[in-house]
């Protein structure tokens, strides 16, 4: 049997190495148009900050290793330019020397990727204008800054702007950050991705939410971009960072269906319409692990997963790839965003009814030095609680509860197998109820009705006819409180229940710091016959999420809020 790749990094380079473990008598041969057959593309990011020092250390496996251990034949620098299905055989083009010639296969392998998106409009050619996707690009980025750059413009704040933006801050550059959205992190769903956006700020990074750019232009020997609202930025370089498209067009040439997002269509054996060509990796479409709809999500795990489904089936093996449920995680500075499965705003567009809550517990166990609260998304059924998605930001301890909370949702489980996890605890690690537990915990109450939930977006059409209650402190009230809140500290609402009773027929919203103290509000009042009492979850910690904004000072603001210094 005669096997074709087209394409390395994730999924060919994986697809390759499973096909010879599974024979030793196929003809393996890997086409790739590039200098690099596997690379860490992941990696591009930190080799520019210099976190990564080794140029070298990028490259995963090289084409001399993959013959000596695998004994492939592989060829960079070879673009296949067609696809003959009748025929069985492609096209190839040696990029070195320009000669062309024709490479037949029994089964054929398409593993392109994805490309860089770009931008149209003026001057959008300059070469100064970098992709970050390949080590080529790389280089340019990191010869510009070697050169004397001193200015650097990222566009699209998804994760490789903010890797990008990162990396530039590090190496001593000024740097702006231009996204279209309204937000930074488009993946997340908004106020979850205030908390980055803030810290971003805080590290230097100057960001232009709303925003695009719609012509460049040089002045003065630098780089200009005009920006939608009339203002500019100069800039030494910029990284085009506005996402990536799938590299269908061979696919699509030969006749190959595509499917409704615009990747190749596949099956669960990463077969294509032709019975003898299958498609993986950033290419392909795949099926949304939570809504069950079609979705392009490019990431290197899946890519490889597909890649290794591809030769077992090759190779007579029943493997399937089944969907992506997206578990994503990105280092912003010192802080970490996390993603698995459906976001809110996707739960919405796809019409599914659920149920969220919001949690701030630590990554540890807080008398143990080196940790901080962590803001904590859970997204679930509103029947039998079973998890949809999940999104945390914080700064130590988000990996961990992440990878936990995307098993539990490929496993199915629900918010009441949360609360019974056995995870591991020391002071260090975690805590006796580790912030997994909590979730389920917070969770459970609510589909019980042990607790119902406000949320800062029904502030103020939900809560104006009712009462705000704020049970903080006397402190923590001064610095800052939602306006019009009537403050009665948790340690003194027994005794002043009394000051409660004209709102006794009335909807009643608690909020603490978090919604621990303000959640056992809730039971005090229910308890004493207030039926109406409803818990901001998160309370002010979410609440100051959702509303941030900056001044014209560049000072935070928390819009429908007062604050006062004590």
């Amino acid at each position: 049997m005669k096997i074709v790749i087209v394409g390395g990094v994730a999924a060919g380079a994986s697809a390759a190495a499973r096909a010879r473990r599974l024979s030793e008598e196929a003809e393996i041969v890997l086409l790739e148009k590039g200098e690099f057959v596997s690379f860490a593309n992941c990696g591009l990011p930190y080799h520019v900050s210099g976190a990564i020092e080794k140029r070298d250390s990028l490259v995963v496996v090289t084409p001399k290793t993959l013959r000596e251990w695998f004994n492939l034949d592989v060829r960079t620098m070879s673009e296949v330019t067609a696809i003959d299905r009748e025929g069985k055989k492609v096209s190839v083009t040696d990029r070195g020397s320009g000669l062309s010639y024709q490479e037949t296969y029994d089964k054929l392998i398409l593993c392109q990727g994805a490309a860089a998106l770009s931008l149209e409009v003026p001057g959008a050619d300059d070469p100064r204008i970098f992709p970050l996707r390949t080590i080529p690009e790389m280089d340019g980025i990191i010869a510009a800054i070697d050169g004397g750059a001193t200015a650097a413009l990222v566009i699209g704040a998804n994760y490789i702007g903010i890797e990008a933006a990162e990396a530039l801050i590090q190496r001593g550059l000024s740097v702006d950050l231009v996204e279209l959205q309204d937000q930074v992190m488009p993946a997340l769903d908004r106020e979850m991705a205030n908390d980055l956006r803030f810290h971003i700020e805080d590290r230097g990074v100057r960001v232009h939410l709303d925003s695009s750019v719609q012509a460049f232009s040089e002045a003065g020997g630098r780089l200009v971009a005009r920006l939608a609202d009339g203002g500019s930025v100069v800039a030494d370089l910029a990284v085009m960072a506005v996402g990536v498209r799938p590299d269908t067009a061979l696919a699509e040439a030969a006749g190959l269906a595509l499917g409704a997002t615009g990747g190749v269509r596949v099956d669960r054996h990463m077969l294509t319409s032709d019975p003898d060509i299958y498609a993986a990796g950033d290419m392909v479409e795949v099926t949304d692990a939570v809504t069950g709809l079609s979705a392009r999500i490019p990431l290197a795990g899946p890519a490889n997963r597909q890649g290794r489904v591809a030769a077992n089936h090759i190779f007579g093996r029943d493997d399937a790839y089944v969907s992506t449920q997206g578990s994503a995680i990105v280092k912003v500075f010192e802080m970490t965003a996390a993603i698995t499965g459906a976001s809110e705003k996707t739960l919405k567009a796809a019409g599914m009814d659920y149920r969220k809550i919001y949690l701030h517990p630590y990554g540890h166990a807080s008398y143990y030095p080196g940790t901080e609260p962590m803001h904590l998304k859970l997204l679930f059924a509103p029947g039998d609680g079973r998890l949809l998605g999940a999104q945390i930001v914080g700064f130590d301890g988000v990996d961990k509860r992440i990878d936990v909370l995307a098993t539990a949702l490929r496993a199915g489980m629900t918010v009441h197998d949360l609360e019974h996890l056995e995870l591991a605890y020391a002071p260090p690690y975690g805590s006796a109820k580790d912030p997994v537990n909590m979730a389920g915990f917070v969770g459970v109450n609510l589909l019980e009705g042990d607790v119902d939930f406000w949320y800062p977006e029904d502030f103020p059409e939900r809560t104006a006819g009712g009462v705000i209650l704020d049970v903080r402190t006397n402190i923590e009230y001064r610095n800052g409180h939602i306006a019009g809140a009537l403050h009665i500290p948790l340690s003194e609402l027994r005794s002043r229940l009394g000051e409660l009773e004209p709102y006794r027929d009335r909807d009643i919203f608690t909020y603490c710091l978090t919604g621990i103290r303000s959640y056992y509000a809730l039971r005090i009042l229910r308890l004493n016959g207030y039926d109406n009492v409803y818990n901001l979850s998160g309370s002010w910690k979410t609440w100051t999420s959702h509303f941030q904004t900056r001044g014209e000072d560049g000072a935070r603001l928390l819009p429908h809020t007062e604050a006062v210094e004590d």
